[in-house]
C-alpha cells in the first residue's frame, strides 16, 4: 500500500510539469524510496484536493510535499525540458511512469503514456497532391440502377496554407475526400482501393446501412489490407447531411485526412432550396518542424493547426454571396475537439441536426452553435447586410496557425449587392 501511495504521488507530481517552468517538482518518498530532485517547494505544505481540482490526492502524511497551485488541468501545450532519471520504489524509472515526456518543442516521442505511436507520420516522400481543393462532388457510373463510386485511399503531401504542408491520408488525393451526393432511395456501391501503407476501412457516419456494410474493422468486417479492395453496397437513407471516414486506427487515420462529406437529398424535392449550399468540415492537425504528427486531445499531441475543409485561414475559401441570398451551411465535426462556430452579422436558424430536420416551430435563431465531434448542424441565414462577414470557432486558440492569429478555423462570406 505504501509503494502504491508513493507511485501515484509521483505520477501526480509529474503531471504538474507545465508551462515552461523548466524544472521538476519535488517529491519525497517514504521508507527507502529515492526522491525526485528539482527546485525546492514550500516546506511541510501538503497538496490538497482544493489545490488541484479534479485530481485525487494522497492523504496527509504520504509521500508528496509542496503545493501545486495554478495548474492547468488540460495541460494543453505541455513541454518538458528535463527528464527525470531518479529511481522510484521497486526500481521503476520515472520515464517508465510517463514515457514520451522528453526535451524538444514537439512534446512528442516514439510512444506516449497510453501507448500511441507518437513518431512523425511516415510519408514525407509521398507525392504532392495534384488537386488543392477537397470535398468536391465525385462523379459516378451507372451499373443498371446502381450508382458506383470509386475511392482510392492514398498518401499525399497536402497543402493546408501557404508554406505549410501535411502528410495526409486521403480519399482520391484530397482533404476532405470527394463529396458523395445521391438521392434518398438510390442504390449505392462504393469500391475502396487501399494504397495506404496500412489497413483501413470506411464507416458511413449516420447513414442507415446494413450491419455488414458499417465499416468497423474487427467487428463488422476484416480491415482492408494494403493493396486490397473492398466493396460497400447500400440504399441511401435517410435524407440529410452525413459523413464517411476511416474506422480502422481512426484516431490516427481520420485526423490525417480520411474523411469526407456525404449528402443524401430528399426523394421528395424541397419546396424551396437555398441559393447557396456550403459544407464546412471541421478538423485539426499537428505539424512541427515540417513533420506531421498524429493530432489527439492529450498532452504532447494537441493540434497546432485547425482546418475547415482541409485548409487553415487565410487559405480557407471566401464564399461569394449576393445580398438577399438564402445560404445553407452544413457544419460537420470530424475532428476530436469541440468547435463553437460563430457567424458575424448574419443571425441564422438551425434547420437540421445530425441530418434530421428540425420542425420550423422548434428552430432556434442563433449566432453561435457548438459543433461536437461527430455532430452535423445545418444552419440557414439570409444575407441581408453587405460586407465581409467572418464565421469562425470561438475557442480563440482555434483561430491560430501554430499560435499566430488570425488563422485556423475561419472563413469569410463576402456579401455584395
Amino acid at each position: 500500500m505504501q509503494k502504491r501511495t508513493v507511485y501515484f504521488g509521483i505520477v501526480a507530481l509529474l503531471l504538474g510539469i507545465v508551462w515552461g517552468s523548466g524544472r521538476l517538482l519535488t517529491a519525497q518518498a517514504a521508507g527507502d524510496t529515492t526522491a525526485i530532485r528539482a527546485a525546492p517547494l514550500q516546506a511541510d505544505a501538503t497538496p490538497t484536493p482544493a489545490a488541484m481540482p479534479g485530481m485525487d490526492m494522497p492523504a496527509a502524511g504520504s509521500a508528496m510535499t509542496g503545493t501545486m497551485s495554478g495548474m492547468d488541468h488540460s495541460m494543453a501545450g505541455m513541454n518538458t525540458s528535463e527528464v527525470v532519471t531518479d529511481t522510484l520504489a521497486g526500481g521503476t524509472s520515472a520515464t517508465d511512469v510517463m514515457p514520451g515526456m522528453v526535451e524538444g518543442g514537439s512534446g512528442a516521442t516514439e510512444m506516449d503514456m497510453v501507448g500511441h505511436d507518437m513518431a512523425p507520420v511516415a510519408g514525407e516522400s509521398a507525392p504532392p497532391a495534384t488537386e488543392t481543393v477537397g470535398g468536391q462532388p465525385l462523379d459516378y457510373v451507372l451499373d443498371g440502377d446502381t450508382k458506383v463510386f470509386t475511392l482510392t485511399a492514398q498518401v499525399v503531401q497536402w497543402p493546408i496554407m501557404e508554406g505549410v504542408t501535411m502528410t495526409a491520408y486521403t480519399y482520391n488525393g484530397v482533404v476532405p475526400g470527394p463529396l458523395l451526393r445521391v438521392t434518398e432511395g438510390d442504390k449505392v456501391r462504393v469500391v475502396l482501393q487501399n494504397e495506404l501503407p496500412e489497413a483501413t476501412s470506411i464507416h458511413w457516419h449516420g447513414i442507415l446501412v446494413p450491419n455488414s456494410m458499417d465499416g468497423v474493422s474487427g467487428v463488422t468486417q476484416a480491415a482492408v489490407e494494403p493493396g486490397a479492395t473492398f466493396t460497400y453496397e447500400f440504399v441511401a437513407k435517410p435524407a440529410g447531411s452525413f459523413m464517411y471516414h476511416s474506422h480502422t486506427d481512426s484516431d490516427k487515420q481520420v485526423g490525417l485526412g480520411l474523411y469526407a462529406p456525404f449528402i443524401i437529398d430528399p426523394a421528395e424535392p424541397e419546396a424551396s432550396t437555398p441559393d447557396l449550399d456550403v459544407v464546412m468540415m471541421l478538423s485539426e492537425a499537428r505539424i512541427v518542424n515540417g513533420q506531421t504528427y498524429e493530432s489527439m486531445p492529450m498532452a504532447g499531441a494537441e493540434p497546432n493547426y485547425f482546418l475547415i475543409n482541409g485548409k487553415a485561414f487565410p487559405a480557407t475559401e471566401t464564399i461569394q454571396v449576393k445580398q438577399g441570398d438564402r445560404v445553407r451551411v452544413r457544419f460537420m465535426g470530424i475532428g476530436q475537439f469541440v468547435h463553437p462556430m460563430h457567424l458575424h452579422g448574419l443571425p441564422f436558424k438551425i434547420v437540421a441536426t445530425d441530418g434530421y430536420p428540425v420542425p420550423e416551430a422548434a428552430q432556434l435563431t442563433k449566432d453561435t452553435v457548438l459543433v461536437s465531434p461527430g455532430e452535423r448542424y445545418d444552419i440557414e441565414f439570409v444575407a441581408e447586410e453587405t460586407g465581409k462577414w467572418v464565421v469562425h470557432c470561438h475557442i480563440l486558440h482555434h483561430t491560430t496557425n501554430d499560435g499566430v492569429e488570425p488563422g485556423g478555423l475561419m472563413m469569410m462570406f463576402d456579401v455584395t449587392e
